[in-house]
């Protein structure tokens, strides 16, 4: 144990490897609590919060890119959300199912991702709906996006977004062969 301690090199020449609270309260040690407490900091400096505010979660590209998606976009219609919600989640759902389902191997791999996918994409609206239904009153809170009338908007925007995401992927992925000749005809 004793070859093995002195084998080991520490971030000061001056550290002592028999004694470990010289490790702690040394000043080169690199995680010091000033570095600690100036990166991660109780969130509106309220230390009763769950939440800490770092660098990742508080910055304003963080923000900006949350600020910018559907969810909380203002000026868009529930229905409008859902949709441009529903056609990215149809769009990059088709993937996993054509090429990891269980019939990735067979010539009818994309006609059965394509239909899992729409069978994943009922079960999310009908998930969708039972949440709206139990989770929000008709009462207007200032967004119209929670109400039980907003969030059935959201789920039918939804719904048509992501079967038509999903539509669109498959006929991309079904016309590769096409799209390829197109781009080399071009270039």
């Amino acid at each position: 144990m004793s070859n093995l301690k002195k084998n080991i090199k520490y971030p000061s020449a001056n550290f002592d490897a028999s004694n470990l609270s010289n490790l702690i309260n040394s000043s080169s040690y690199i995680l010091t609590n000033t570095i600690v407490e100036d990166l991660a900091q109780n969130y509106n400096n309220d230390p009763f919060t769950g939440s800490l505010s770092t660098p990742v979660n508080s910055s304003s590209f963080t923000r900006a890119l949350l600020e910018n998606l559907p969810a909380y976009r203002s000026g868009i219609s529930p229905r409008i959300k859902g949709l441009e919600v529903g056609m990215a989640h149809g769009y990059f759902l088709l993937g996993p199912f054509y090429l990891l389902g269980p019939l990735r191997n067979a010539e009818i791999s994309l006609v059965s991702g394509f239909l899992s996918t729409i069978s994943l994409i009922l079960i999310l609206t009908l998930c969708l709906s039972i949440y709206g239904n139990t989770s929000f009153d008709k009462n207007e809170p200032k967004d119209y996006l929670f109400t039980t009338v907003g969030w059935s908007k959201f789920t039918g925007g939804f719904s048509i977004g992501a079967i038509g995401g999903a539509g669109f992927a498959y006929l991309l992925l079904a016309n590769v062969p096409v799209l390829q000749s197109f781009s080399l005809s071009i270039f």
